[in-house]
């Protein structure tokens, strides 16, 4: 019997699961806060009690995310695009467009038959095209963001938003509600505001389908809905799509512990 780990290191949360002959036994999840090193450990702890097994059990560690470098028990790291690749394709093997939306970045990338990266673009360094604007106008409007994406379908009268500035859209959204407006319609804007930053990423790329929606935003109802109205596209969303990369990473462990020679520990790319 083989086990393989899988640990993504994300800037907001942290991710692990453990495989035993391509199974998930294990799967973990934690905010990551300050020390990515400490949650690295923390998060293999937690795999290990939850698989029943010992650290000299795992046959191999794939580390990936932004605070990859600091698994220090990792076998080797690889980019979390290419995690998110195998991942999605083990879940749903008819996906050939992939739309990340992450904390501090989006992502859209092409993939092959086989879940094998082909082509990538990346969303600018502002967080108007990532996760983190439904963040912070779920703060401005006083709601959990688990709440802000069905509230949002609720929607009659969606206001536009003239900006994809996260800091000109929080201003605007303090204003709006201080006009009265309607939360539910000012979250359906900025909602259609993402949604519009992610398809055209995607069309820069080259929408292949199946498109699937992945990473934290894809567990937003309001941002599928927008992303499916804007793209005119059924949008796959694979379970537990905040997973896949340390899905993918478990996946790559098992393919690298098989190759004859180790690649030891590679760079993140």
């Amino acid at each position: 019997v083989s086990y393989f780990m899988g640990i993504d290191i994300g800037s907001c949360r942290s991710k692990g699961m453990i495989l035993r002959d391509k199974k998930i036994i294990a799967s973990y999840e934690c905010a990551s806060g300050g020390d990515f090193k400490i949650i690295a450990e923390k998060v293999r702890n937690e795999l290990l009690s939850l698989a029943q097994i010992d650290p000299g059990d795992l046959d191999y560690t794939l580390a990936t995310g932004y605070g990859s470098k600091q698994v220090t028990f990792a076998s080797e790291i690889r980019s979390d695009i290419s995690c998110h690749s195998k991942g999605v394709h083990y879940l749903c093997p008819s996906v050939r467009t992939v739309i990340d939306v992450g904390d501090l970045y989006s992502k859209v990338f092409r993939i092959d038959g086989n879940g094998n990266l082909l082509n990538f673009l990346l969303s600018g360094k502002c967080a108007g095209g990532s996760g983190r604007v439904l963040q912070v106008i779920a703060k401005v409007l006083q709601l959990k963001v688990e709440d802000i994406g069905p509230l949002a379908l609720k929607s009659t009268q969606r206001i536009e938003f003239n900006t994809g500035c996260v800091v000109f859209a929080e201003s605007e959204a303090v204003s709006r509600v201080a006009d009265g407006t309607p939360k539910e319609d000012l979250l359906a804007g900025i909602h259609r505001a993402l949604a519009a930053q992610l398809q055209g990423l995607a069309e820069r790329l080259g929408i292949e389908r199946d498109v699937a929606l992945v990473g934290g935003g894809a567990r937003d109802v309001g941002l599928v809905a927008a992303l499916e109205e804007i793209t005119n596209l059924d949008i796959v969303v694979p379970q537990a799509p905040h997973m896949t990369a340390a899905l993918g990473a478990a996946l790559l462990a098992g393919e690298s512990a098989a190759e004859p020679v180790s690649r030891g520990c590679a760079s993140a790319t």
